[in-house]
């Protein structure tokens, strides 16, 4: 018997997410326009502890400081650009045990409550609810 697609759908949003998506998306979501990652300092400990790098180290070699916070940087790929923990080769996130809360919760931002046809051309894991 095949299993069920289990789509997630969060209250004030207009669409569904589909988290097996993920497996032939490719990593849309971690590609493309330049944005922020950003990381608090929980965060920061665990990741740095999951690449056995000290915080001064792990801060220096993978975040960059945007107004009062840090973000995670990203490097140039092809046209667009990627997180710097976008693995090209395995089309995956090398953290992704312990990445940032801000990607676990994608594609469930408050930004795209109102922009669901923008997701939606991001993300293969969404559909479109109907009006």
């Amino acid at each position: 018997m095949a299993k069920e697609k289990e789509f997630i759908q969060k209250e004030g949003f207009d669409f569904t997410f589909n988290p097996e998506a993920c497996g032939e998306c490719q990593g849309k979501c971690c590609n493309g326009a330049s944005g922020n990652i950003f990381v608090n300092t929980k965060e920061v400990k665990a990741i740095s502890e999951f690449l056995g790098t000290e915080i001064p180290t792990f801060i220096q070699a993978y975040l960059i400081k945007v107004s009062y916070k840090f973000s995670i940087k990203e490097v140039r790929a092809d046209e667009d650009y990627a997180c710097i923990f976008f693995d090209r080769e395995k089309k995956g996130c090398s953290i992704y045990a312990v990445r940032p809360n801000q990607c676990k919760t994608f594609p469930f931002w408050s930004y795209f409550k109102d922009k669901p046809e923008e997701v939606a051309r991001e993300c293969p894991g969404i559909s479109l609810c109907e009006q």
